[in-house]
This record gives C-alpha cells, sequence and structure tokens, in this order.
C-alpha cells in the first residue's frame, strides 16, 4: 500500500482499535476486529450507525476476508485516496494462522451479537455517543485511533489532539484522513477559507457541527506540539482559481502549496518519553 503500516514500521496487529466519526457504517472496526483486533471503539456525536446495515455489512466483510479477496481499486472508488501500490489482499499480515484465529466461527457469531445489541456493554464493540466526556477511555489505552474525513469537522481541534496522546499506548499510532475542501458550502473546493468570521458564522448557524476550517499545517502544527512524531503523511493536489489575496485575513498564512492541498493522509506514532 501507499507507505502504509508496514513500511511506516507500524504495529500491524493492534487489539485495541478506536475510530473516530464512524457515521452510518462501522465497517472499518468490524475489519479490524476480523483481522484479530479485541476491541473496537466507535465514538460520534449524533448516532448514524444503523443495526441491519452494518450486519449486511459484517456478513459481506466475513466473505471478503475467507476468500482473501483483493482490496477494490481506483476504478471502483476512484475518489478514494490515497491510492495504493498495491490492492492485492494482505496475506503477508494477515496470513493463515492468522485469520484461523480471527474467523473462528464462535468469534464470529460474539462479534455479531454485538453488532445486534450496540448498547450493551460488550467485550467486542464500544458505541459511544454522543462522547463528549474527555474520560470517555482511560490513558494509555489504546493501541491505534482512525478516523477518515472527521477532523476537518472537529471544534477544538488541539484539545482533540492532546487527547488522542493521551488514550494511546507507548508506540500506538494514528491514522487519519483528513478532508479540507469547502463540503459544497462554496462554489470552488477551497472557498470557504474566503469567508469573513461573520459570513462564517451565519452560514454555520446552529449546527452542532460544520468545518473548523483548519488547514494542513495547522493539523501538522497540533500533532507535533502534543507529542506526536510524524511517520506518514501524503497529500493530495488540487487546481484552483483562487490566489492568496482572495482569502479572508485569518487565511492569509497558508502558503501557495496549501492552498492547492485538498486531502492529507498522516500517519503519527507516541512514543515513549
Amino acid at each position: 500500500m501507499a507507505k502504509g503500516i508496514k513500511n511506516s514500521g507500524l504495529n500491524t496487529n493492534p487489539q485495541i482499535v478506536a475510530e473516530l466519526g464512524p457515521g452510518d457504517s462501522l465497517g472499518v472496526g468490524l475489519a479490524a476486529l476480523l483481522s484479530g483486533a479485541r476491541r473496537y471503539y466507535a465514538f460520534d456525536i449524533i448516532k448514524h450507525s444503523s443495526v441491519e446495515s452494518n450486519l449486511k455489512i459484517f456478513e459481506e466483510l466475513i466473505s471478503l476476508f475467507k476468500n482473501r479477496a483483493n482490496i477494490p481499486g481506483e476504478s471502483e472508488f476512484p475518489k478514494v485516496k490515497p491510492y495504493l501500490d498495491n490492492y492485492d489482499f494482505p496475506s503477508d499480515i494477515l496470513n493463515n494462522e492468522r485469520l484461523k484465529q480471527s474467523l473462528k466461527e464462535s468469534r464470529i457469531r460474539k462479534i455479531r451479537d454485538a453488532i445486534s445489541n450496540p448498547e450493551s456493554l460488550d467485550f467486542f464493540i464500544q458505541y459511544k455517543v454522543p462522547w463528549y466526556d474527555v474520560n470517555v477511555l482511560k490513558k494509555e489505552s489504546i493501541d491505534v485511533i482512525c478516523s477518515q474525513a472527521v477532523l476537518e469537522h472537529v471544534d477544538g481541534l488541539e484539545n482533540c489532539y492532546e487527547k488522542m496522546y493521551e488514550w494511546l499506548k507507548p508506540l500506538g499510532y494514528i491514522s487519519h484522513t483528513i478532508d479540507f475542501k469547502s463540503h459544497g458550502l462554496a462554489k470552488d473546493w477551497n472557498g470557504h477559507w474566503c469567508y469573513s468570521e461573520i459570513i462564517w458564522k451565519l452560514i454555520r448557524g446552529r449546527r452542532p457541527y460544520l468545518l473548523n476550517r483548519e488547514s494542513c499545517s495547522t493539523h501538522i502544527g497540533f500533532l507535533r506540539k502534543v507529542g506526536f512524531e510524524i511517520k506518514t503523511i501524503i497529500k493530495t493536489k488540487s487546481q484552483t482559481k483562487l490566489a492568496l489575496r482572495d482569502l479572508a485575513p485569518k487565511f492569509q498564512h497558508i502558503s501557495k502549496y496549501e492552498l492547492t492541498t485538498s486531502d492529507v493522509f498522516i500517519q503519527a506514532i507516541k512514543y515513549e518519553k
């Protein structure tokens, strides 16, 4: 894969996995459980997840894992970035012995029961909605925290990274894809950086969340400030009609390079101090 976990020297067999903002699908966590993880935490602000949908996804994942199916590629999901160097099933990581244990029928039944009862205190799945309580997890209890197009919506971003750092065990890591686009709130993909603070407050209204409008350098700065060491960073570039002079005063610090950075994939590790 594109500078993936294995090439970054990160743990390829995390036991405790947490996902921020899974939305209407717990598919990432279910895949982690089928890969051998012992527990999956799903944290969201608003309840989106559907038991029926997740059960269907789970059965599909079981089939894919049992058949060692290749990862869907660019032709099937052209908008999912970064692209991978190799879409083969990762049999060097998910070898036969590992899958023999993770795909035991008794284990699959227990995971299926956990999906069907999302409010239970099941060993496999913990679905927390809402998760505002900063003490929702014990310090140094998680192996990996991941998200897909979520952190661009988080208010109090520095505090969020601080909490992730606290939750992770030493040598634990984060893996996030962050989308800097306007999400349809402006004509141009980066047009949300042109709005003044007053206009942006009017656009946001009373929504519980929208976009924090932070740029890539802000995320990287917070990561390093709280103690993470970045292992992988892959930026997706997009053409823009805007110039730096078109941006609101708050975003005049953005570089020409950042102005064309529409997405970033970041992996960062917590080393022991």
